[in-house]
């Protein structure tokens, strides 16, 4: 796979960088549209066209060093998976580096969960997602992209944004105080306050792209009406940024479509945007 960026080898040594990019291509339990396996490479391959000077915050926060690592290949159960994943994102954190996932399903991130979880105390799960994903097991196991909240909800807090679409099930599973719906949050702004208030010093985000109105973000596996748009998005996180410490962050649920680069390239920025508020405008 390509560095993310393409950026100069001054800048994506592993030992020069303060970031570390690291892909999943894991679809092994995707019901519908599948296709989230390939969404790393498109992802990086987008990223090559990025300018990387920022204009907002007059800043290049690419010189903090952004490395790809190898990717994690473990397929044989996606309990394999998230072990490996789990165990690579624990040793960036023994080395100090800023740990970005790249799925892949949505399952990818339970790994990371479990080493932020172990690393950080205080730590607050902050999932923007048009799913639940609350559902204990679904098709025999606990290790679905339909369980991934479930088991974050096991190792730290979770709030959830963005959410539209539920099982009843799932409803006597979620913490309301902790949900912020779609339809609640839509044309608002009182919400993101609301929000900062349930947050604890340190925070992992954990974003699912069908969090995104299909409008600008049509690429995903499980498409829901509705949704946030760019700068609602770009919004409430430089927001949280400003209040919390990120701890680390993924992004899943890319399907590529070959015919449409615009959602590759937008994640490709959703990702340096959020690499600038981290360590640009947010708190140290």
């Amino acid at each position: 796979m390509k560095q993310y960026g393409d950026l100069p080898k001054e800048f994506t040594t592993f030992e020069s960088s303060k970031i570390v990019i690291l892909p999943v291509p894991y679809d092994g339990t995707t019901t519908w549209i599948k296709g989230s396996d390939k969404g790393p490479k498109a992802i990086l391959e987008a990223s090559t066209n990025l300018e990387m000077y920022d204009i907002d915050t007059d800043s290049e926060v690419h010189k903090l060093g952004i490395h790809t690592a190898e990717p994690v290949l473990e397929a044989t159960s996606p309990e394999a998976m998230v072990d490996e994943v789990y165990s690579r994102v624990k040793a960036l954190y023994k080395k100090k580096k800023f740990p970005v996932v790249l799925g892949g399903e949505h399952t990818v991130s339970i790994g990371a969960f479990k080493a932020a979880s172990e690393q950080f105390s205080d730590l607050t799960i902050l999932q923007f997602d048009a799913h639940a994903d609350m559902r204990d097991t679904y098709n025999g196991s606990k290790f679905d992209h339909h369980c991934v909240m479930a088991r974050a909800s096991e190792m730290a807090p979770v709030v959830q944004v963005g959410i539209r679409s539920m099982s009843a099930g799932e409803r006597e599973d979620i913490k309301p105080d902790c949900v912020f719906y779609a339809m609640q949050i839509y044309d608002q702004s009182t919400w993101m306050y609301e929000l900062l208030n349930k947050l604890t010093r340190n925070v992992y985000i954990t974003i699912d792209l069908d969090v995104l109105n299909p409008s600008i973000m049509p690429s995903t596996g499980t498409p829901e009406p509705g949704g946030m748009n760019w700068f609602d998005i770009i919004n409430i996180l430089k927001k949280i940024s400003e209040q919390v410490n990120i701890v680390g962050f993924d992004i899943t649920e890319l399907v590529p479509n070959k015919e449409n680069k615009a959602p590759d390239y937008l994640v490709a920025k959703l990702i340096y945007s959020l690499l600038t508020d981290k360590f640009i405008t947010g708190i140290k």
